[in-house]
């Protein structure tokens, strides 16, 4: 890495920097490794975690691994021998550890990322609490973990309980002998709500649309035609959806059973919070201690504001795994390859990608298409 002598600033140049060290992130350093790019010399790997693990060091102790759906190993090492009865977190994050250890990825942590911006001679100004960096391209895997989504409701202020969301979801412990409203229609509302139900003194479940339960298998034929529908609103740009939110709740024995019992009897969304609960304009109400939040994630992508990639639906327009407003920037870990088998594919993506931009002859000044 150089010095480089900027018109405000001096950088750290390099010729790639990644920002997020999660499945896609660190997808994206195996490869950018794997075409001969050397760590903290052609690349840099910014991570604002205190740890290894991406998001899944943030999930809460009762998220074991044997309750994960679907994780897909990283690219050149597997997973294997794990504890299902061992938190998620502890897991994966000893996986990614030894991944970053056995590759020599050499990632930076904790480092915040404050802003992306144009820099001079066509490259990129990566703005950080370790200093600036200097870049002609930049992967983003950031993720959505850091932008939890709380909906705005009438009364929501009033509420003399306690609210919180899946981000800060502790374990069901804490529930114990208290009457609970998780809102929310995904995975995650459904497991916290079974685990609440077994302590709680009364669980109450409340969604904005009706749950749709996918019978039968979900095989590679479905997961393709679920990742096209989100990637086709990315192609839009539109702020994408989950793959989850298209592809339903799997129908599992543990799910039957507390739709049997009538822990997953859903109710419509209220209209309004008080007090001491939740209403609703037919005059139904709800008493509860506690509101969980179960309502998502957004893409965490405010630092990449001053480069104006969003489209005026709100999302930013990728083709692959690159912006359309700017050839520089890749996206991996967003939309349609938030999964994590869709996280490693963007991520080999990505770095091919880079590597034709790399090997043309720098630009004067970034695509504005």
């Amino acid at each position: 890495m150089n010095e480089f002598g900027g018109a405000a600033e001096r950088a750290t140049t390099v010729d790639v920097v990644v920002i997020g060290a999660g499945q896609a992130g660190l997808s994206a350093a195996f490869h950018l490794r794997r075409t001969g790019l050397e760590p903290d010399r052609d690349f840099v790997v910014l991570d604002h975690a205190p740890r290894a693990g991406g998001a899944w060091q943030f999930r809460w102790p009762s998220l074991t691994y044997g309750k994960v759906h679907g994780m897909y190993a990283l690219p050149g090492m597997e997973l294997t021998g794990a504890d299902p009865a061992r938190p998620s977190s502890e897991v994966i994050g000893a996986y990614f550890d030894t991944y970053e250890r056995t590759f020599d990825l050499r990632v930076h942590r904790p480092v915040d990322v404050t802003a992306v911006r144009e820099g001079d001679g066509g490259r990129l100004l990566v703005e950080t609490s370790e200093g600036v960096y200097a870049t002609r391209a930049l992967i983003n895997a950031t993720g959505t973990w850091d932008r939890p989504f709380w909906p705005r409701y009438q009364g929501q202020e009033t509420f003399r309980g306690r609210q919180l969301h899946t981000s800060g979801y502790p374990g069901p412990e804490e529930f114990a002998g208290q009457r609970v409203i998780v809102v929310g229609g995904g995975a995650s509302g459904t497991q916290h709500l079974m685990e609440i139900a077994e302590v709680a003194a009364a669980t109450t479940w409340v969604t904005r649309r009706e749950p749709v339960f996918r019978e039968g298998p979900f095989g590679e034929a479905e997961g393709r035609a679920a990742v096209a529908l989100v990637e086709e609103r990315v192609r839009l740009g539109l702020p994408p959806q989950s793959v989850v939110s298209v592809t339903g709740l799997p129908l599992n024995d543990a799910i039957r059973a507390a739709r049997e019992s009538g822990v997953l009897d859903r109710l419509p969304m209220f209209d309004r919070l008080t007090p001491t609960g939740v209403a609703w304009d037919d005059g139904r109400t709800v008493d509860a201690d506690v509101i969980l939040w179960a309502t998502g994630f957004r893409a965490a992508i405010d630092h990449l504001t001053p480069l104006r990639l969003r489209e005026p639906g709100g999302g930013i327009r990728l083709e692959g795994t690159r912006a359309v407003r700017d050839e520089r920037v890749h996206l991996v870990g967003y939309g349609p390859s938030a999964s994590t088998i869709g996280a490693n594919r963007a991520g080999r993506a990505a770095v091919s990608d880079i590597r034709h931009l790399l090997e043309r002859e720098p630009v004067a000044a970034a695509a504005t298409a």
